[in-house]
């Protein structure tokens, strides 16, 4: 046992510390009315613990009973402290002994010490009487020794803090005696020294003064008035000296507790005895009422077993003239279960991560209940279905403990209803109600809402036009389910994919960054990333598959006939040809697809309209009729190609067609010729011919020269056939069958020839199945070629 000594203002006061360390239990006696913050001791050296943990285990002070905070504790220091004034007399009145219950708590992990403060009393209450005066009729007839009992007066304080003497003004007639009553309370008698006259004097006035015995003494005053009568010479009696009652707590107002009775030997007004409470404290006072007439005592106010559990009462019976006797009346109250149990949380981890494992204590619980004996034995319990239970801790604490996994996504906040249920009879319960949210973590990856994405675009869009829109959603919370978008590195056609398409980071919009062209490629694929903004990072990948449509932006291509130059394409026409007779096929191709890329041909104009016809879709010039003799030797015909696009798109070439079996019955050819402006290119191409074959040509001219000559008719000179490739087909072109594009089936053979100072004259005949006989064609020899012209009026041109 240690003590330690403090000093108080008003005077001087000792606190005597008492360290048990059973149970690890501390007792400190202090005095009452300390002053805030004075120090009742070293708490945590008085029970060893660490200093520097006492804030990391949050310890703090518990009323076990009362919600009162009487005590703290400096953290700093370990001191336990006054933090609330401590009245003795108003925690345990007149009891002897004041034991004042806290708990220090501390957590991680949980620890629980009791601690008894033993409140000491000062003398800081004087000694009260209940009346402002007391008044006595006493007979004349009263004889010398005659006692006459005195008002005991009332001090709060015990021991020797309260009543110990009495003083009584110095008179001839009454002297005072001091007596104890069997509690230890001390009460003054006035006894008659001297008979009394009334003729002499029939009214005394004494003063009597209380003292006790604390240091410095306090006293109270009251003003006794004598009034001296005729004789009464008999004191009422009570039947009983003690009277002793039981009554249940809560008990109903004007309930009958118990009727006291006393009888008085005299006659009339001196056996007439009226009953009163000699001395009842304030509290009590309101608590029980006394019949003056009967000596009823009945309940007059709130009957609470928690707050009192016995009174004590001295009840007076007086007659008529002031003789009177007195009787205790002793009151003890039974408890019934009549307080619910109290939940109340004491600590609590608000909010608590979602990964969190099982079996993580949360928070902790105390459940006290301020009945008696099994009244206040408790039972706590949780009702629902939570993940979360009650653990039994020390004494009547309970941690508030996690039982499964917890998943913010699933359910974020619960409502925990906790329940405590007393063994009364019947039991009382209180719940109370424990919110508790659930911290996210980032423990989910953005999710698209669909597995993969199609964007369709029309070539030659704007950059910038947006193509579609991805979609990903993160069910965790704030930043960890932010969703950001972003463009996987990657090439399309040799290219980084960013410099095709954009994403937008917050929404998921995907823009073109440059214009598409159908003919370059048709479709490719980019990967979209969805990121959170959680730590570390969540993410996911989706394919966004883009396809182009093609729009009519392409113009056919004619590739046969084709002008290179100023040399033109004739097809000879023999004069047997029979209607339905293939003459030649218009080759076009278009670069776009589909309908775009659907040709169609048609003769927009003819020298003889009637005389041919085109295929629609195949470009095949084939003769409407038998060829009669009045037909023109010379037919020209304009053929425009269409695609099927909307708008359409064309282009238009010319053919020269001339009916003959052979070249003798041809005119002169330089009618059939291009434009002064294309002839100049064709005379620098054949005098650099010329140039590189002098020699050899210089030989055969020489030759046909004799020749032509003798026979005095034009010279033509043939330096063999040139075929065109079958099936030509520029690169990147669609061979689409059906569609007018040029089909492989077709070979042509075209014959060059020079006759003309100014242009090359090309005849061109086809073969296939469908053609002439080749002996109707174009394949002569010179010989016979030299046979249908005429003399020649100047020197020939050499081309090839």
């Amino acid at each position: 046992m240690g003590c330690c000594t403090f000093s108080l203002h008003c005077g001087l006061a000792f606190i005597f510390l008492s360290l048990h360390s059973v149970n690890g239990d501390v007792s400190y006696s202090i005095p009452e009315e300390m002053k805030r913050g004075s120090v009742i001791g070293n708490i945590a050296k008085d029970l060893g613990l660490d200093l520097a943990r006492l804030s990391a285990r949050k310890a703090r002070i518990d009323a076990e009973d009362d919600n009162v905070q009487y005590c703290g504790v400096n953290l700093n220091t370990g001191e336990l402290i006054v933090q609330e004034r401590i009245d003795r007399e108003g925690l345990c009145a007149k009891k002897a002994s004041c034991v004042l219950k806290q708990e220090l708590v501390l957590e991680n992990p949980l620890e629980l010490h009791r601690i008894n403060i033993r409140v000491q009393d000062i003398n800081d209450n004087s000694p009260q009487f209940k009346q402002e005066s007391l008044k006595f009729e006493i007979r004349e007839s009263a004889v010398k020794g005659s006692r006459f009992l005195l008002d005991e007066a009332h001090d709060g304080d015990i021991g020797e803090n309260t009543v110990q003497d009495y003083s009584l003004q110095q008179n001839e007639y009454f002297k005072l005696n001091v007596n104890s009553k069997g509690s230890g309370r001390k009460y003054g008698e006035m006894i008659l020294d001297k008979e009394l006259d009334r003729e002499d004097k029939n009214e005394i006035v004494l003063l009597l003064t209380a003292f006790d015995g604390g240091s410095p003494r306090r006293s109270g005053s009251v003003v006794i008035h004598v009034t001296v009568l005729d004789a009464n010479d008999n004191v009422p009696v009570f039947s009983q000296t003690v009277y002793e009652a039981s009554l249940p707590e809560n008990s109903p107002v004007d309930t009958l507790v118990i009727t006291v009775s006393a009888t008085d030997a005299d006659d009339g007004l001196n056996s007439e005895i009226t009953y009163e409470f000699d001395h009842v404290s304030d509290e009590d006072s309101d608590v029980f009422s006394l019949h003056p007439k009967t000596g009823e005592v009945r309940v007059a106010g709130r009957i609470d077993y928690e707050g009192m559990s016995s009174y004590e009462m001295q009840i007076s019976a007086k007659d008529g003239l002031g003789l009177a006797s007195y009787a205790t009346l002793i009151i003890e109250v039974t408890d019934i279960n009549d307080n619910a149990p109290v939940i109340q949380l004491k600590s609590l981890c608000n909010p608590i991560p979602e990964n969190v494992p099982p079996g993580t204590e949360v928070g902790i619980v105390n459940v006290h209940d301020k009945d008696s004996e099994n009244n206040r034995q408790v039972r706590c319990f949780i009702q629902q279905s939570v993940p979360f239970k009650l653990v039994p801790s020390i004494k009547n604490y309970y941690s508030l403990v996690t039982t499964g996994q917890l998943d913010r996504e699933l359910l974020s906040d619960y409502n925990i209803t906790i329940t405590a249920t007393d063994e009364g009879s019947p039991p009382l319960s209180s719940s109370k109600t424990v919110e508790l949210s659930v911290a996210d973590i980032n423990d989910n990856p953005p999710v698209f809402e669909e597995q993969s994405y199609s964007a369709y675009v029309s070539e030659n869009n704007k950059p910038g036009s947006t193509l579609c829109s991805v979609t990903a959603r993160d069910p965790d919370w704030r930043q960890n389910g932010t969703v950001i978008y972003s463009l996987l590195a990657g090439e399309v056609n040799g290219a980084p994919v960013s410099s095709y398409l954009s994403v937008n980071g917050d929404t998921g919009v995907i823009h073109a960054v440059r214009s598409f062209d159908y003919e370059q490629f048709r479709s490719f694929k980019v990967h979209v990333m969805a990121r959170d903004n959680g730590s570390p990072p969540l993410s996911s990948n989706v394919t966004v598959n883009v396809f182009m449509s093609d729009v009519n932006d392409n113009s056919p291509q004619i590739l046969y006939p084709a002008l290179e130059g100023n040399s033109f394409m004739t097809e000879l026409v023999p004069k047997a040809a029979h209607g339905g007779s293939l003459v030649s096929k218009v080759i076009a191709v278009d670069a776009d697809s589909g309908q775009n890329a659907w040709l169609s041909y048609h003769i927009v104009k003819s020298t003889d309209p009637g005389l041919f016809t085109i295929g629609l879709h195949s470009g095949e010039i084939r003769t409407q009729r038998d060829i009669s003799e009045s037909d023109s030797m010379k037919q020209n015909l304009i053929v425009a190609v269409k695609d099927n696009g909307q708008p359409s798109l064309s282009a238009t070439c010319s053919m020269y067609l001339l009916i003959s079996d052979n070249l003798a019955e041809v005119p002169e050819l330089k009618d059939i010729s291009y434009d002064e402006k294309n002839s100049k290119l064709t005379s620098y191409l054949i005098i650099a011919l010329v140039s590189v074959s002098t020699f050899f040509l210089t030989f055969i001219i020489i030759i046909l020269g004799v020749r032509f000559c003798r026979r005095r008719k034009p010279r033509l000179l043939f330096d063999g056939a040139v075929a065109i490739p079958s099936a030509y087909l520029p690169p990147n072109y669609a061979d689409v069958d059906g569609t007018g594009t040029l089909r492989s089936a077709y070979n042509y053979d075209a014959y060059l020839t020079t006759g003309s100072r100014t242009s090359d004259f090309k005849f061109v005949t086809s073969y296939n199945d469908n053609t002439l006989p080749a002996d109707q064609t174009l394949r002569k020899s010179p010989s016979d070629f030299a046979e249908a012209f005429g003399d020649c009026d100047s020197s020939p041109e050499v081309g090839t």
